[in-house]
């Protein structure tokens, strides 16, 4: 081989064993570029589950201070959290105990915070059990109502309702005993009920920084009104419920009465036989 044909081989040679380099070069930048991705990658990874568990912890804090039915409308995006309102027909439960007032003057606070949390407790459970929507707690007034934001129709959402009135009824009486032996009342405790059906506006009432999902209307104050007039220990019904639940649900006719704020006679019936409540109707 010449001189000349060896120099050319050697030039070959020569950028052969430089491009061999270079490719190295940019092997060893592209992996220590993947390596640093990779761990930047996993740094934010790391970010986003710590801050998925804080959402998470937020979120069941959240969801104390709502209904679980409209908690999950919210979450899963069914519903917009905006100022915003609906007319619908629900049935609209409100109870209350008998002289918790002065009941409350005679526990001290420790006392009166734990029979009123457990109370609390025992008739939420209830209501969840029946597919109600809590409203609010009002001290020892509860306020439920069904058909809003899911309805098994207007039928099916009262009489859930007054089988759930009826189960709540029933679990009083079974913790008489074990309230006056655990909390020293003198009496047993007496809940008074009144449960109404009708067109309600619901949905978010407030301002941009402060709302409240509630139910709204005549209905409403209706039932808040047959509840004032319940003999304790009862449940009373207006004639609109009645007439959803009499198929199912065994009622005595109580007469009429005039309430505050209602023109016209309102006629009100009893539900009877109170522990044997029926099981919820639920989807499927």
């Amino acid at each position: 081989m010449d001189d000349v044909a060896l120099n050319e081989e050697l030039k070959k040679l020569k950028s052969q064993l430089s491009r061999l380099k270079l490719e190295s070069k940019l092997r060893r930048n592209l992996a220590s570029e993947i390596e640093k991705q990779k761990q930047i990658a996993l740094a934010a990874q790391s970010v986003a589950q710590e801050k998925t568990k804080e959402l998470e912890v937020l979120s069941l804090q959240l969801a104390k201070y709502l209904s679980p039915q409209l908690y999950h409308s919210i979450f899963s995006g069914e519903k917009q959290v905006n100022i915003a309102s609906s007319k619908k027909p629900l049935t609209i439960f409100f109870s209350d105990l008998v002289g918790f007032t002065t009941l409350s003057d005679t526990l001290d606070s420790d006392d009166l915070t734990n029979m009123l949390n457990f109370y609390l407790t025992e008739m939420s459970s209830i209501a969840l059990e029946y597919g109600g929507t809590i409203d609010k707690y009002i001290g020892d007034a509860v306020m439920v109502f069904f058909g809003d934001p899911h309805s098994l129709g207007t039928a099916t959402d009262a009489q859930n309702c007054v089988s759930m009135a009826m189960k709540m009824q029933s679990r009083m009486a079974e913790l008489t005993d074990q309230w006056q032996m655990q909390f020293g009342l003198l009496a047993p405790l007496e809940m008074r009920i009144g449960i109404n059906s009708g067109i309600c506006t619901v949905g978010n009432f407030g301002s941009e920084s402060r709302l409240d999902y509630t139910v709204i209307g005549g209905e409403v104050n209706l039932a808040s009104r047959l509840e004032t007039l319940c003999r304790p220990g009862g449940i009373l019904l207006s004639e609109n419920t009645f007439q959803l639940v009499q198929d199912a649900i065994v009622c005595r006719d109580t007469g009429v009465v005039r309430v505050k704020g209602i023109e016209g006679e309102i006629a009100t019936y009893e539900v009877l036989d109170q522990a044997t409540a029926m099981a919820p109707v639920s989807v499927g």
